[in-house]
């Protein structure tokens, strides 16, 4: 085609063409996506950095839930990091405009969340910014142990994961040992397997490492749900760390687009 046919048809003079085998789309899963009484879709990703390029990995959140919904999601990114919030939520280029709502959990009321009526809502409390974290876990805990027995685990578990970023985790293990919820996470068929096997390896290795390797059988079925089967070669590293550097991962499994972003 030449210049003169591609600046009738376009408007504009090419000088130069790339290739145009574009990299795959990475399959990704959303943090959170819920959908209200009246159909519309609430997606939350949950970011611990100031990642660059946010706007944009929201736009392709966007894309692929529309694809699978054919209707796009009202979006908000709740950051949860230390620093302060620096990312923008919105691009703009030639024919496209695209914006997404951030949110720092630091401007979140904590009491009110922990009041709602809603697990979610209790469970997202913890990052907030907490009086008392002992008795805020206490009344998180206690929501979570009126829940449906099938949902009770999968509620502690992202409790659990959640609480890596605000270092309260030794506070939600000492509450759980002393309630009754437990015994209910110990039958539950995604939950309980992991925490079961840690306890055994506990009384066989010691307290310490029983819950280290929890925290492994934890982490390795996240991994799995959120990108496929774990490979031997990854498996084995993740087994090699110790209970800090699991607490890391966690924290990473959050904002890592792939396993081997979580890896590096």
């Amino acid at each position: 085609m030449t210049g003169s046919v591609l600046l009738d048809l376009t408007g504009f003079t090419v000088t130069r063409w790339h290739n145009t085998e574009l990299p795959a789309v990475q399959s990704r899963r959303a943090d959170m996506l819920g959908e209200t009484a009246e159909g519309t879709l609430v997606h939350i990703e949950l970011q611990s950095t100031n990642q660059v390029g946010m706007a944009l990995r929201m736009l392709e959140y966007a894309v692929a839930i529309h694809r699978q919904f054919q209707r796009f999601p009202q979006q908000i990114v709740l950051y949860v990091g230390q620093e302060p919030l620096r990312m923008k939520g919105s691009i703009e280029g030639s024919h496209l405009a695209f914006s997404c709502k951030m949110v720092d959990i630091r401007s979140l009321d904590g009491e009110a969340l922990i009041a709602s009526g809603n697990v979610e809502d209790n469970i997202i409390a913890i990052v907030t910014q907490l009086g008392n974290e002992r008795e805020a876990v206490k009344r998180i805990l206690a929501r979570i142990a009126a829940c449906e027995p099938q949902l009770r685990g999968e509620a502690l578990r992202d409790l659990t994961l959640l609480a890596g970023l605000r270092a309260v985790a030794p506070v939600i293990k000492q509450e759980t040992e002393q309630m009754p919820i437990l015994n209910d996470i110990m039958d539950h068929p995604l939950f309980g397997p992991e925490r079961k096997r840690g306890i055994e390896i506990g009384l066989e290795r010691g307290r310490e490492e029983g819950r280290a390797q929890g925290e492994r059988l934890i982490i390795l079925r996240l991994i799995g749900q959120r990108f496929g089967p774990v490979s031997a070669k990854a498996r084995k590293r993740i087994e090699a760390l110790t209970e800090p550097e699991l607490e890391q991962m966690a924290l990473r499994l959050l904002d890592a687009g792939s396993l081997d972003d979580l890896l590096s």
